[in-house]
């Protein structure tokens, strides 16, 4: 069995038996179908509040409300869930004092860096594709009825945001491994949270990879291509500077 394939299973046993994982994914799924199913509601009621917040999506089908909120609600929500996830991931090491007995293993901590992010992504897929079909689920069960052609088209483009939400979050694993410690970890995510939401509001438009998934999501026809060709720049950066800052790890620094 390679190093990698025994530092996977750990790291695997570390998420399935994390009381944190699971209250950021409940959070987010749950939290994510709830208000997307409360705005579609107000909407249908003409909730005066709501359609003011909603603009234009106001003024569409309950599907259209309802996976239009979701996909606006991701955007944020997604990063601060993975960004958490992840923090906990390479910060927990630290504050918990385990990370002393990495240095034992036979498996070098670049290793045990590398199995961290596998697993967190496979983490963010998984919740991806939940959190979509709770949606999804949430909206039939509802009895908002057929699902249009334009809310199918969002609802596929869902994942595929949630995802991105938790590559670009992964500066937080880097942030946490030389901040030694969780805190360092969520606060590089709130900063990533602010600047792209700042970069969306200023019109920096799709070609700042931050905004470049949540922009397509809302509207695809808005993002050239060649925009998506920047979104990998930042999570391959942050993962090849946290498997390094872990191969050189001390415990006196």
């Amino acid at each position: 069995m390679t190093a990698l394939r025994v530092a996977l299973r750990a790291e695997g046993r570390k998420f399935r038996a994390s009381r944190a994982v699971l209250a950021s994914s409940v959070m987010f799924l749950g939290g994510l179908a709830a208000l997307s199913l409360t705005f579609a509601f107000a909407a249908q009621a003409g909730n005066i509040t709501v359609l003011a917040k909603l603009g234009p999506l106001a003024y569409g089908t309950p599907w259209q409300v309802l996976s239009g909120s979701a996909v606006q609600i991701a955007g944020a929500g997604g990063l601060f869930a993975c960004g958490i996830v992840v923090a906990w991931s390479f910060g927990r090491e630290f504050t918990e004092g385990t990370i002393s007995g990495l240095f034992a293993l036979p498996v070098g901590r670049a290793t045990i860096a590398l199995a961290k992010i596998m697993v967190y992504l496979v983490w963010s897929v998984a919740l991806a594709v939940v959190t979509t079909g709770a949606v999804v689920l949430a909206g039939a069960v509802a009895g908002l009825g057929a699902i249009d052609a334009d809310s199918a088209g969002m609802l596929a483009r869902l994942p595929v945001l949630i995802v991105c939400c938790g590559l670009i979050a992964l500066p937080a694993a880097y942030l946490a491994t030389i901040g030694r410690g969780l805190l360092s970890g969520i606060g590089a995510v709130a900063v990533i949270v602010v600047v792209a939401q700042i970069s969306v509001f200023a019109g920096a438009g799709p070609w700042f990879p931050l905004a470049t998934p949540a922009l397509w999501a809302i509207d695809p026809s808005g993002v050239p291509a060649a925009a998506w060709w920047l979104v990998p720049v930042l999570p391959v950066a942050a993962a090849a500077l946290t498997c390094l800052a872990w191969r050189r790890l001390q415990l006196d620094r």
